[in-house]
């Protein structure tokens, strides 16, 4: 990647020690052979000059931006350090107590020359200046880590954590070790890549009510392959709702709602006939939207209007997947809800219970479907996560 090997910050330091003083086209120094004192009295300066050891040493190509700059004095005090790119913007540094040691305390930026200057002094009054400079690795892309849920948002039980890179990513491991999840309480989880470009965090079980969690991508300066580093690191902090969880059962026609472990509501429905192969897919579905009115269009799922398909304007319209199920209001199929399945996949409800539910919902809720034989699988839309055994969770992690 890049064509030229990357030097982690310290890893730099076997390469040089640093640029010594006298040495040429790095290091200029000057001793002082004589000091006055109070008095006016000139004495001579005793002992050898001070060195000065800088990390990353000179001419040192592809340092990562995240990498300290450090600055070492032996045999005296820095007296002064400064840090500078081409474009003339200052690292902030700060010189340590004993004078021995000045490290910087902010990042770089990426394809840049930057050149160090530090002065020490010795007790006997002997000076080095030294100047060095070295370069950051030059990305030949950035990836922008995108997240969701939003940051601030309150969300159901079953939202998993996600994250969207608009750069593949073969360094997996690489960046999944930049990307935590912290959830009060603490609860069990892992990372499992969906693609090269998307990897989701989840619990092993839903969501405990009422936890807060944050989540922290730390990509800046993180090697992805290929030529692609992170362009920079991300927190955002959302928090879950009440345990809403509803089962949609296709043999009994019926939905049972809970709100945490009490049953709220059953609703009669109808699901996905098994004539023509629209059976309402199996598995944990999430609340992925909501639209007061929605117009239906099967042309937008493959099913051209002559091949028998539609287009139908609904009301309270609860997406549950992204191949075109929703809980929505099917006035027109009263007679057949709690009896038998007539749809085309969604779960039809009498427009009072498709109302309730569509107020009672919130992103993130559950709705398991039973009782069909074809099972929600990636197909299906970019939220299947609990579709996929635990086992097969972590089998997606790029990190053991």
């Amino acid at each position: 990647m890049l064509g030229a090997r990357k030097i982690h910050g310290r890893g730099a330091m076997a390469v040089v020690a640093s640029c010594l003083i006298l040495v040429t086209g790095c290091t200029a120094g000057s001793s002082r052979s004589a000091s006055t004192n109070d008095a006016g009295t000139t004495t001579a300066a005793q002992g050898p000059a001070p060195t000065i050891t800088v990390l990353p040493g000179a001419a040192v190509a592809d340092v990562l931006p995240t990498e300290p700059i450090i600055v070492e004095a032996a045999g005296g005090e820095l007296r002064s350090v400064s840090v500078a790119n081409t474009a003339g913007a200052a690292v902030p540094g700060e010189i340590s107590a004993d004078g021995a040691q000045w490290q910087s305390t902010a990042p770089l930026v990426y394809a840049a020359d930057y050149t160090v200057t530090a002065i020490a002094e010795s007790a006997g009054g002997q000076s080095t200046l030294q100047r060095s400079t070295f370069s950051t690795v030059a990305p030949a892309d950035l990836v922008f880590p995108s997240i969701g849920p939003l940051d601030g948002t309150t969300v159901g039980i079953g939202m998993p954590v996600r994250v969207y890179l608009d750069a593949p990513a073969t360094e997996r491991a690489e960046v999944q070790r930049h990307l935590t999840v912290t959830a009060s309480p603490p609860q069990e989880g892992a990372w499992s890549w969906l693609s090269d470009t998307e990897v989701h965090w989840r619990p092993k079980v839903y969501w405990q009510a009422g936890s807060q969690v944050t989540v922290d991508a730390n990509l800046f300066g993180v090697d992805f392959g290929g030529g692609a580093w992170g362009e920079m690191d991300r927190q955002i902090s959302f928090s879950i709702g009440d345990a809403h969880r509803s089962v949609a059962n296709a043999l009994t026609h019926e939905m049972q709602v809970y709100d945490g472990d009490t049953l709220v509501r059953t609703i009669p429905v109808s699901m996905g006939a098994a004539e023509g192969g629209w059976q309402t897919k199996s598995g944990a579905h999430v609340v992925i939207d909501k639209n007061r009115e929605k117009t239906m269009d099967s042309t937008t799922y493959g099913l051209a209007l002559d091949a028998g398909g539609y287009v139908t304007e609904v009301d309270y319209a609860t997406r549950i997947s992204n191949n075109g199920e929703f809980v929505h209001s099917a006035p027109w199929s009263i007679a057949d809800q709690g009896v038998r399945n007539v749809s085309h996949g969604c779960i039809n409800a009498s427009p009072e219970n498709a109302a309730w539910f569509f107020n009672f919902s919130q992103i993130g809720d559950v709705v398991e479907v039973v009782g069909t034989p074809v099972p929600l699988g990636p197909a299906d839309g970019d939220i299947y996560d609990w579709a996929v055994s635990w086992e097969q969770w972590l089998a997606g992690s790029a990190v053991s």
